[in-house]
Formats: structure tokens, C-alpha cells, sequence
């Protein structure tokens, strides 16, 4: 049974950093691309940050370049976002994903597997 499991949400203020965790089970972590989207009160869920299963690439939305970094740890089955310089447009339910040989898509339904979420919110 596969499972994803995110921590490291909560509420902080603006230009603050949270960090958040996934972690998996269940399936061969190594030969999975990883993602981050979110999901805002009335909108659609969004693409946020990927690392592919092989050759260490990355992939962001133009909304959080810079300030958001994804990285993986196969030996944990872990991914983690560390999130600086937050906004109150962060504020939203993060999601982490998993697309088994993915390319890093944008695509909500290129990924097999999703966490629950965890909840983030920046305050003005």
C-alpha cells in the first residue's frame, strides 16, 4: 500500500520559511518522480516544484522560483520543500505527488500517487 505522508505545514508570517516534509512507502522511491502542488480556498490545485527520478532536474512555477527549493533524499524516501520569503498568495494546502518514471509535469493527473496534505498559511 503506498503512502504519502506530509508534514511541516502551520502558520507563519510574511518573509517567513517553512520547511515541509513528505514521506513515502510503499513504492520504489528512487524510480519516482516527486512533486509539490497546492491548493488555495476556491481554486484548482497547482503545480509548485518536481525532482525527477534520474539525472537530479528540477522544475518550478514561475510563482515561486527563487524563493522555493525541492529537494530528495532516496535513502529517507523523503521530499521536502523549503519555502523562504513567503507570501500570503503561498497560503494554500500543500500536496506531495509521486509519477513513477515522470518527466516533471505540470499535470495534476500525470501523478500516480498524492499525500493528504498539509496546511500552510502566511499571514500579512
Amino acid at each position: 500500500q503506498v503512502q504519502l505522508v506530509e508534514s511541516g505545514g502551520g502558520l507563519v508570517q510574511a518573509g517567513g520559511s517553512l520547511r515541509l516534509s513528505c514521506v513515502a512507502s510503499g513504492l520504489p522511491f528512487s524510480l519516482y518522480t516527486m512533486g509539490w502542488f497546492r491548493q488555495a480556498p476556491g481554486k484548482e490545485r497547482e503545480f509548485v516544484a518536481a525532482f525527477s527520478w534520474s539525472g537530479g532536474s528540477t522544475y518550478y512555477a514561475d510563482s515561486v522560483k527563487g524563493r522555493f527549493t525541492i529537494s530528495r533524499d532516496n535513502a529517507k524516501n523523503t521530499v521536502y520543500l523549503q519555502m523562504n520569503s513567503l507570501k500570503p498568495e503561498d497560503t494554500a494546502v500543500y500536496y506531495c505527488a509521486a509519477d513513477r518514471y515522470g518527466l516533471g509535469s505540470v499535470r495534476n493527473n500525470e501523478y500516480d500517487h498524492w499525500g493528504q496534505g498539509t496546511q500552510v498559511t502566511v499571514s500579512s
